[in-house]
């Protein structure tokens, strides 16, 4: 079930809507007109994201029949985008060797030009990855992460300003998981039934300071907490998780598509990266946590980085599009 928030008009909140038919329906509408069809306790879906998301597979599909058969009228809703949820912390781990080590690659090829040629001629004679450029052997071990800025999140359509102190803004392709149960010491598998939806997300980076604050000894921060995008639409659990291994990703600028790619290839899975994350530590409902960088997917791989007047689209199969204008 593809879920959004929108806000009806002359209403001051936004409610949940369901796409049902081509068209964005507003479950206000939808139950009121048969309130014996639901207990009252299910009227919390009308504005809490993850109240619904929380409810599970057999609630889902009941409320998408009872979109799926509405006939009544809908209201008026506005078109700008709404953010979806509220995250109450964000973790992002970095689960694709692919990207590590594309990334890696790219940074040099930009920063250290002549660095670059030294990498690469290495890599051209020995027909292998220069090592500095894999993680280090605690990566393949455990499925690692940063903590970010969970409140400065926006949705599709809002612009992102460069921060004032960088000069080489990047976007990255992920995909993003809504926690929605309590986790503390899981398996993966206990944390892979905590996960009520999925986003697009758009880990937005400034690449000219993020290498320096990492090798400080902190970090990073400056580099990644001045924004973060994800879809206004949220996808249920069980319409990703069947195939989160096999999911199509692409970036596309002013249109142009920049790359394709997928989510196969994680060193690490979702449910371990989670379950490794509650450690001896409290995962709360309203917690949101990201895969890293799909392979390829950010412009320090593939050499198309961002511009002032760019508009930046990054989209997963299954989920839906997220877009930013560049400003």
């Amino acid at each position: 079930m593809k879920l959004k928030r929108v806000f009806v008009k002359n209403e001051a909140e936004p409610r949940i809507a369901v796409w049902s038919r081509g068209r964005w329906m507003p479950l206000l509408s939808v139950l009121s007109t048969d309130g014996k069809r639901l207990s009252e306790d299910l009227y919390a879906f009308i504005s809490d994201m993850l109240s619904i998301l929380r409810a599970g597979k057999s609630t889902w599909k009941k409320l998408q029949k009872i979109a799926d058969e509405f006939d009544g009228i809908l209201p008026e809703t506005e078109s700008a985008a709404v953010l979806p949820f509220d995250p109450l912390s964000f973790r992002d781990f970095m689960l694709f060797e692919e990207h590590f080590i594309g990334a890696s690659r790219g940074w040099v090829r930009c920063f250290r030009p002549w660095a670059y040629r030294l990498t690469s001629a290495y890599e051209g004679l020995f027909k292998r990855t220069f090592p500095s450029f894999r993680p280090g052997p605690f990566w393949y071990k455990n499925p690692m992460y940063y903590m970010g800025n969970h409140l400065n999140f926006i949705t599709d359509g809002h612009p992102v300003a460069f921060p004032s102190y960088s000069k080489s803004l990047d976007y990255e392709l992920e995909l993003g998981a809504i926690i929605v149960h309590p986790l503390k010491d899981a398996t993966p598998r206990e944390a892979i039934k905590a996960i009520g939806g999925f986003v697009v997300l758009n880990d937005f980076s400034a690449r000219d300071v993020q290498l320096p604050e990492m090798r400080s000894g902190f970090g990073p921060v400056k580099s990644k907490n001045f924004i973060n995008a994800v879809s206004a639409e949220v996808v249920t659990a069980d319409e990703i998780l069947p195939r989160i291994n096999e999911l199509k990703g692409e970036v596309r600028i002013n249109g142009e598509l920049i790359v394709q790619t997928t989510t196969e290839g994680m060193q690490h899975n979702l449910g371990k990266a989670i379950a490794y994350a509650s450690l001896s530590e409290q995962i709360h409902p309203g917690e949101f946590v990201a895969t890293g960088t799909l392979p390829g997917g950010c412009g320090m791989e593939n050499g198309r980085w961002l511009s002032p007047g760019d508009t930046v689209t990054l989209s997963i199969e299954g989920i839906g599009d997220l877009s930013n204008p560049i400003v």
